[in-house]
């Protein structure tokens, strides 16, 4: 989806961030001349360095090691309907990347007259990929993403739709408007939505969680809006403040007590607080893990708001994201969640592992 996030620090990163590596692409990308001596025609090595330019070009358009970020969404969602995940459930996910790849590559090609100027190194500017080809790779990703939405069953298919028009309404209008961070929050919120009307039928369970995330995705894209040019004091201690709340909000106890023993409750009372069960324990730990993610860099843009700082905070926010979509599963207390909330959390360490590699380094944040 056109998030502002994509991958330069680890995982995942916001609009306007410099690449992570100066390398030039064919050193990135292993080209030939990096070892001396060694045999084979000059004619295949020649013909693979183009080839591994578009593969690598088509990496930076698409932020490729953002998409780690995604799948933790559906995953969510369908823990919070209190289903267990499935085949419905993998085509949500499938619809999520799909149409996450979509607002990639929609927002290179609407900012490449803004990107000419700025950021002349990523891959539309450099003519490295023409506008067309990410115009129709946006175009088709979208109509694929509906296509396995519409596998996952009709209300799939129905909160499928308004995400995708959320995404191509934020790249193509909103983007640089007071709706830009909203818009953004709500594509978050459908993407959660879907994997839980995929995997449960409905959505109305999953409602909170969407808003949770969605609160989430906001400060962290008020926070991106300021990121090249910094001075904003005001956005990272709104973030920082927006994070406290929902660690609070996620790692919240929400005990059940059998109709007997409501009497007993009473504060004061013996028995009134029961020990934490498992999944309340796993909760509270994930979401210190999101806290200490985000926190501590939004602090460092809110005392210096420098671009670079800045940059950091929403880098920080971005990755921040996987161990929240794992705590909100967690809290959901459904059959297979804690299961469900470990995958989820491994997917932020499997991220930085893949940004790491040589032909991912030069992947720029949107």
């Amino acid at each position: 989806m056109s998030r502002a996030a994509a991958a330069a620090r680890d995982t995942a990163g916001p609009p306007g961030a410099p690449a992570a590596s100066s390398r030039p692409p064919a050193e990135a990308a292993g080209a030939p001349g990096a070892a001396s001596g060694t045999a084979g025609p000059p004619l295949a090595t020649a013909e693979a360095s183009p080839r591994s330019a578009r593969i690598g070009a088509w990496a930076e358009l698409l932020r490729l090691p953002a998409l780690f970020t995604v799948p933790g969404d559906a995953l969510a969602g369908a823990a919070a309907a209190r289903a267990r995940p499935g085949p419905r459930t993998l085509l949500a996910i499938g619809s999520s990347l799909c149409l996450y790849e979509a607002g990639m590559a929609l927002n290179d090609w609407a900012d490449r007259a803004e990107d000419a100027a700025e950021r002349p190194h990523r891959p539309l500017p450099s003519g490295r990929i023409r506008p067309a080809a990410a115009l129709t790779a946006a175009g088709v990703l979208t109509g694929a993403g509906l296509a396995l939405a519409a596998g996952a069953g009709r209300p799939a298919l129905a909160v499928a739709a308004p995400l995708a028009a959320t995404v191509w309404a934020y790249d193509l209008a909103l983007k640089h408007t007071p709706a830009g961070p909203a818009a953004m929050a709500a594509a978050r919120g459908l993407d959660l939505l879907l994997g839980a009307a995929a995997t449960g039928g409905g959505t109305r369970a999953a409602l909170p969680s969407a808003a949770l995330l969605g609160s989430h995705t906001l400060a962290v894209t008020a926070v991106s809006r300021r990121e090249t040019t910094g001075g904003s004091v005001r956005a990272p201690l709104a973030a920082l403040a927006t994070t406290a709340a929902l660690t609070g909000l996620v790692a919240r106890r929400r005990t059940r007590l059998p109709a007997g023993r409501r009497a007993a409750a009473a504060p004061g009372l013996s028995g009134s607080t029961p020990a934490p069960t498992a999944a309340e324990a796993l909760t509270a730990a994930l979401g210190a893990v999101y806290a200490a993610t985000a926190a501590r860099p939004y602090f460092h843009a809110a005392l210096n708001p420098s671009p670079p700082l800045t940059q950091r905070a929403v880098g920080g926010g971005i990755r921040a994201t996987v161990p929240l979509q794992a705590a909100l599963a967690a809290r959901s207390g459904a059959s297979g969640a804690a299961a469900t909330s470990l995958l989820v959390a491994a997917l932020a360490p499997a991220g930085r592992l893949f940004a790491r590699r040589a032909a991912m380094r030069k992947v720029s944040i949107t």
